[in-house]
């Protein structure tokens, strides 16, 4: 028996929540709410007291899995590895489905973001890149060719 109901997010915490929305926002996501939460139902969930937060929730065109974007107001930041690499234990990448991979990196690459690797082609079906976007967050980005 399956606990799971669905995939509904994933969370990326972040220093500054307007550069990472504006990234996202270009891949092509929309932002859903901005708002901030505190309280005794934050300062349990993530086991932090006097915890403060603004998070931006962003989805996609398809209505799909939604990104939550959150910045600490209180406590600060604790700095993550900004140049992690693929095989660094963690979260790897965030991956989205794109219509047309040159484009997407190419948009990418005029605001400064650029690709960990290459473009690499998998058995004639997908095109693939990780692309480091702000605070090092690794996106995987992929157009189905076959």
């Amino acid at each position: 028996m399956s606990h799971v109901r669905r995939f509904d997010h994933v969370g990326i915490t972040v220093a500054d929540l307007d550069a990472v929305t504006a990234f996202f926002v270009g891949l092509g996501l929309e932002v859903e709410g901005r708002t901030f939460v505190e309280g005794e139902f934050l300062d349990t969930v993530c086991g932090i007291p006097d915890s403060r937060t603004e998070i931006v929730m962003l989805r996609p065109p398809d209505g799909g899995t939604r990104l939550e974007l959150a910045r600490f107001v209180r406590p600060d930041s604790v700095p993550g590895s900004p140049a992690a690499m693929a095989n660094e234990l963690g979260l790897r990448n965030v991956a989205f489905e794109v219509d047309d991979l040159q484009a997407a990196v190419d948009r990418l690459a005029t605001d400064g973001y650029g690709l960990v690797g290459g473009i690499g082609e998998y058995e004639h079906v997908w095109r693939m890149a990780y692309v480091r976007g702000p605070e090092g967050i690794i996106v995987s980005l992929a157009e189905r060719i076959g």
